[in-house]
């Protein structure tokens, strides 16, 4: 059970409790994509990962990176965090829109 989602999307800043997060929000056919994928693999295993969570390989440009994208307040949207090491790599800043590519695992 593999799918691809692609988007683009804006990245942006969290500041939380415990530090500061960059992250990209999905929403959309993208977002349902994912969510039925979260489903159809918890009808497969019988069981929910963490949070509801979902694994990912994710590409952005020429980095690909194996993690998670995670569901936001119950809506169909799903967030997933990019650091440092992604943001160096590809030279991206807050407010960068880029090219997001999740091969749903």
């Amino acid at each position: 059970m593999s799918d691809t989602v692609t988007c683009t999307l804006t990245l942006r800043q969290w500041c939380g409790e415990r530090g500061t997060y960059h992250l990209v929000t999905i929403t959309g056919k993208e977002a349902e994509a994912i969510a039925m994928h979260e489903r159809l693999s918890r009808l497969e295993f019988g069981s929910r990962r963490g949070f509801g969570s979902v694994k990912v390989m994710a590409r952005i440009g020429g980095t690909r990176w194996k993690t998670s994208v995670f569901p936001q307040n119950r809506k169909s949207e799903w967030v997933l965090l990019v650091s440092k090491k992604v943001m160096k790599a590809e030279d991206l800043a807050e407010g960068d829109e880029l090219a997001l590519e999740l091969e749903l695992l």
